[in-house]
């Protein structure tokens, strides 16, 4: 055992919130299985959580800070804003909620025309803004200083009252069970109202989010149409897709 690259690890976690086995193996120059012992020795003294594929901070009730979540899997997150919108045709309306995949989405929306967006996502409004052809529908309610995303009652109200071809809708974990889990209750309630006002539901989501545990349950992967993903799930959530007719996209 190997205290001092273990050490290390539990900086790194600590200051960013996740990694993950490949970039931990890279940067100390050892095996993926030699960081996958670190991870799973470090977990069983409860400091981090093991998620598919690297690891987290230990805990349910609060999430990995906005500049270090724009940062981590950046490349997985564009490859998959692609694919999502490749999906998204030309003329149509849609949802899009809070979180950084979103955005990279938004960011490839940029070339569509005829777009009628609905957005409680600050980010996703000015991004979008770029394109004239493009028409946005900004959410009123309570700014979080931290992402500029816009939660409240008063977004719930604006939600409601759209009926919209798509929404795009990101996450924090999916469980092992199929649900679909995040950290703020308030915002939750939103993007519940947006997948019950949206004709085809798609989740976009990076292999980290595989497995991973937070404290307000959204819903269920039964509520999702597609899921737009940079790896294959475990094989358990694979079946428990398959068994719920979630259409999987893997980049």
């Amino acid at each position: 055992m190997n205290q001092n690259r273990q050490t290390k690890i539990l900086e790194k976690i600590q200051a960013l919130g996740f990694v993950s086995i490949e970039d931990l193996a890279r940067e100390f120059r050892v095996t993926p299985q030699t960081i996958r012992r670190d991870i799973n020795q470090l977990s069983q003294q409860g400091l981090v959580k093991r998620y598919h594929g690297g690891a987290g901070l230990a805990t349910s009730v609060e999430n990995i800070g906005y500049s270090a979540r724009q940062i981590l899997c950046l490349e997985e997150k564009r490859a998959i804003a692609v694919k999502v919108a490749e999906r998204i045709p030309n003329r149509a309306s849609l949802f899009i909620n809070i979180g950084t995949t979103t955005e990279e989405i938004a960011r490839e929306l940029l070339k569509k025309s005829g777009l009628r967006v609905i957005t409680n996502n600050l980010n996703v409004a000015v991004m979008l803004s770029r394109n004239p052809d493009i028409e946005i529908f900004m959410a009123g309610g309570v700014v979080r200083n931290r992402d500029c995303g816009i939660t409240g009652p008063a977004t719930l109200d604006f939600i409601r009252q759209f009926r919209a071809d798509f929404c795009i809708i990101g996450i924090s974990g999916i469980g092992e069970n199929g649900d679909l889990l995040d950290f703020d209750y308030r915002e939750v309630r939103v993007s519940r109202a947006i997948i019950d006002n949206s004709e085809r539901v798609l989740l976009a989501a990076d292999h980290t989010k595989f497995g991973r545990s937070a404290m307000v349950r959204l819903g269920h992967i039964s509520d999702i149409h597609e899921l737009f993903t940079d790896k294959n799930p475990p094989k358990k959530m694979n079946r428990l897709f398959k068994e719920h007719g979630v259409q999987l996209h893997v980049t």
